[in-house]
């Protein structure tokens, strides 16, 4: 049997259950809660998995609840979850496997977007220089303008903007204030920063390392590449056109602002929502048709191979190419000069069906056990699953049972649906014989 190391769909769940093993034990301990004794097992299990797998739904106000050591441990777990172990999983794979299996490789070529191993170094190199320089320049910045915009003393300020940089980098969502960025909202120097480092994390690591490698030839830029990058063009200016359409005379929202602020706010509102989990509005009172856009934006998320959540844009996208290239009678699904492989196809329409079923199942499960209706309850579901964080107000108020659902759908919506189910297979069977074809009726 082989080893461990040399199966990546093996190691990135390991690897998450004992990152929130760990944490969980570390906020139990007495020194990471403000008040009496250490944490109950259930609120430092959901905290660590909402960190771990970048999510950033709380059933404890964060800097009410945790100690600093509380909240640091946090930080560091939000970081780990956020690059580290998917990256050092797809290291591991790619420099100690030598000819994956079919189902290693689908997983593989998903979510790093088919990385050769003469690569795993570079790829490194760039994960953490990228994530050294955009942290280090983003907590930098937000400590000063936290400093000597708003008069927090220099302490404070560091530790908030050390800490909101990370957490938006890795897209976690976690806040050290209490209300998100509620008070925040019309700051632009304080929120712009924050969309840039969402934005650029939510790309990926291999769109980051393409665009970088071909700075100087965007004509020699990868398929995937041009696929996450338009996509992430037409979601975030949809996403923020639709939002500020629906929320702009809104009383409890965009309402009393000033117009500058109305777009400031559904721009980040828009960015946010692809799975960063920050809030600078109060998300429990937005209008319908805005639920209605944060359930898309939701669950498509950011790009693959990087802090992003959701199916990915890439998965979406190409699966909307496959349905518009039938529609029109085309042969094979092409875009941007390339045709889609049929085995592309599978992955993204399998990555979907898994997705759906399974935002289904935990809908109806929290719908029989809560008294919370179909929109607030579906919301917290596919915020869960997509790793987003963004809540209706009614994680902290679900049952015990409630919370085990979102904690498995956090972990299953960062690890990855593939990864999961490949990981989770007992083996696979080649299977030498074709039976004949025959046309089912379809629709």
């Amino acid at each position: 049997m082989k080893s461990v190391v040399t199966r990546p769909t093996r190691v990135v769940p390991l690897a998450f259950l004992a990152a929130m093993a760990i944490g969980t034990i570390l906020l139990m301990l007495p020194i990471a809660r403000a008040g009496p004794g250490g944490a109950p097992f259930l609120t430092a299990l959901f905290t660590a998995t909402s960190a771990v797998c970048v999510t950033g739904l709380i059933v404890v106000d964060t800097p009410s609840y945790w100690t600093g050591f509380g909240e640091a441990v946090i930080l560091l777990l939000f970081q780990i979850g956020g690059f580290g172990i998917m990256a050092a999983a797809t290291l591991l794979g790619l420099l100690a496997g030598r000819g994956f299996r079919l189902r290693d490789r689908l997983v593989t070529d998903v979510e790093r977007s088919r990385l050769d191993r003469a690569d795993a170094a570079s790829v490194l190199r760039m994960v953490l220089g990228v994530t050294l320089l955009v942290e280090g320049a983003l907590a930098l910045w937000l400590a000063l303008r936290l400093h000597l915009g708003h008069g927090e003393p220099l302490g404070t300020a560091l530790w908030n903007g050390v800490f909101h940089s990370v957490s938006a980098f890795n897209n976690a969502g976690f806040s050290t204030y209490s209300d998100s960025l509620i008070g925040l909202q019309t700051d632009w120097l304080f929120l712009v920063p924050i969309m840039v480092a969402i934005i650029v994390s939510g790309l990926g690591f291999p769109v980051l390392r393409d665009l970088w490698a071909n700075r100087r030839e965007p004509a020699r830029w990868t398929l995937h590449t041009k696929i996450t990058l338009m996509g992430t063009v037409i979601l975030l200016l949809g996403g923020f056109v639709w939002i500020t359409a629906s929320e702009w005379g809104n009383p409890a929202t965009f309402g009393p602002m000033a117009w500058g602020d109305k777009l400031l706010n559904g721009m980040f509102h828009s960015v946010v929502t692809r799975t960063a989990g920050f809030n600078a509005i109060d998300v429990s009172a937005i209008r319908s048709e805005t639920v209605l856009a944060n359930y898309v934006l939701m669950f498509i998320g950011g790009g693959s191979a990087g802090t992003a959540g959701g199916i990915k844009i890439t998965t979406f996208f190409l699966l909307g190419i496959v349905v518009w290239s039938e529609i029109r009678g085309q042969r094979d699904a092409v875009i941007f000069g390339r045709r889609v492989g049929s085995h592309v196809e599978r992955q993204a329409l399998t990555v979907i069906l898994l997705a759906l079923t399974l935002i289904g199942v935990a809908t109806a499960i929290l719908l029989g056990t809560t008294t919370h209706g179909l929109d607030t309850v579906l919301f917290e579901v596919i915020s869960a699953f997509a790793t987003v964080g963004l809540s209706m107000g009614i994680t902290a108020s679900l049952p015990p049972s409630g919370e085990l659902v979102l904690i498995v759908l956090m972990f299953v919506g960062r690890v990855g649906t593939i990864t999961v189910a490949t990981g989770l297979a007992l083996g696979q069977v080649r299977n030498h014989i074709r039976y004949p074809q025959e046309q089912p009726i379809v629709g």
